[in-house]
């Protein structure tokens, strides 16, 4: 045979092996699906990572043996037990992780999966849904604008482009709480055979939510108690669960450090990056905010974040400026959202260029917040993105004044008062066991 010819012959077995090992891969993949009694697929604009730990939680709590994955402000697989594990990725993330996470993750006595949706385009999300996750229940906690790009410019347009990971015949809830929104998200449910619940955060009680150490939204409760009611999970099981459960990182915690002798409140809300949700979480906040306190926030722009920095440098002067006496600019368009600002007439001498154009010293930082605030107390609130090098380290120096109060995620999560009853009991059992032999030796 000529080497014409063998190169024709290899190729195809290397065609056939390939296609074989894909093969074999997606059959073990929806058998360890087929294996679940409840599988929830996480969707929506703003509150995926926090709903997904919730609804795992919630699952954990009723009995359910869970495994769970947050895409969030940093990946998790939350175990069974709530214990949780970062992910460590070798490259850019792809949705075809949610694939490696089931193989890695579902065994054999796993009984639900909750996984958050990695995709934003509509065919990526419908691959997500049809192929890979195949959910009963999939939650689209609220329609936001954002990712515009990939999902449509109006508010319809995206709801239609998540409206792809509804499951067929199963179950869609949401607690976007627009009318006319809500009955395209159920129409787009009725279409695929699946019956639509509304999470009404009315159902949420004031003492629900100081079972929670971190600031958390009725609407995200709802879902969790919800989907307990539709699974059969009594409510103060579902509310213990939601509790037990640890926050993402991207949470915003109130606490208060010394900066030059002035009292700062520090909230990391970065995680909030559409202008409805920055806005209900401002209206929030007030309650929460010392009196005659002056309040800095941060536009925290990433250069890869262009429309985002965008829509806050409109957000100020049109929807935020009654809550914030000045604003800090970090990372990139400095000159760009200063003008925006200004020309939609927040006052030029209330903002303050910290970032990529000054690449100012972290003393600088901290010299300038000490410096605008009048009294003696102020509010520091981080916007729009995380990571910039401006960010980071206002972020590790407020970690540093923390010190043994850090939060650290994954050591909360193995704590044993987090754990599901059901682990409790067993680990109660296990003890008594090992006392017996002890006693017996």
């Amino acid at each position: 045979m000529s080497a014409a010819g063998w190169s024709i012959v290899f190729i195809a077995l290397l065609t056939a092996a390939v296609f074989g090992y894909w093969r074999v891969s997606i059959v073990s993949h929806q058998r360890r699906l087929d294996q679940l009694q409840v599988r929830v697929h996480v969707n929506g604009i703003r509150g995926k990572s926090s709903v997904t730990r919730l609804l795992a939680g919630v699952l954990r709590e009723g009995g359910y043996v869970t495994v769970a994955k947050t895409t969030g402000s940093a990946a998790r697989v939350i175990g069974t037990h709530g214990e949780e594990s970062p992910i460590k990725r070798r490259g850019a993330a792809t949705i075809n992780e949610q694939i490696e996470i089931v193989r890695q993750h579902v065994g054999d006595g796993v009984e639900a999966l909750v996984i958050e949706c990695m995709a934003v385009r509509p065919l990526y999300q419908e691959y997500s849904q049809d192929f890979i996750v195949r959910s009963d229940i999939t939650v689209i906690t609220n329609v936001r604008e954002d990712h515009q790009e990939e999902m449509g410019e109006t508010l319809e347009e995206i709801a239609d482009s998540m409206s792809v990971t509804i499951p067929r015949d199963g179950v869609l809830i949401t607690a976007e709480n627009r009318p006319y929104l809500q009955e395209r998200l159920r129409r787009n449910a009725e279409a695929r055979g699946s019956r639509f619940y509304y999470a009404d955060p009315a159902q949420v009680l004031e003492e629900d939510l100081r079972g929670f150490d971190y600031l958390q939204f009725k609407d995200n409760v709802a879902i969790g108690l919800t989907a307990a009611k539709l699974l059969g999970i009594d409510r103060q099981t579902a509310l213990r669960g939601m509790w037990k459960s640890v926050p993402d990182v991207g949470v915003v915690r109130l606490r208060t450090y010394e900066i030059r002798g002035k009292k700062v409140m520090w909230v990391p809300m970065f995680a909030a990056n559409d202008r409805e949700s920055v806005v209900v979480t401002y209206e929030l906040l007030q309650a929460y905010f010392p009196p005659d306190a002056t309040v800095i926030g941060i536009l925290n722009n990433r250069l890869d974040r262009g429309r985002r920095a965008e829509l806050f440098a409109a957000m100020v002067p049109r929807d935020l400026a009654p809550y914030l006496h000045h604003v800090m600019t970090f990372g990139a368009y400095e000159d760009t959202v200063t003008a925006s600002m200004v020309a939609g007439g927040y006052p030029a001498e209330r903002i303050h260029n910290l970032g990529e154009n000054h690449h100012p010293t972290l003393d600088r930082i901290l010299d300038t917040i000490a410096d605008l605030i009048e009294g003696e107390s102020g509010v520091l609130v981080g916007m729009v993105n995380i990571h910039t090098h401006q960010a980071e380290m206002l972020i590790d120096h407020f970690a540093q004044l923390l010190g043994e109060e850090h939060d650290d995620e994954i050591a909360a999560s193995r704590d044993p008062a987090r754990l599901p009853m059901a682990s409790q009991r067993m680990l109660r059992a296990s003890g008594r066991r090992s006392q017996m032999d002890r006693g017996g030796g």
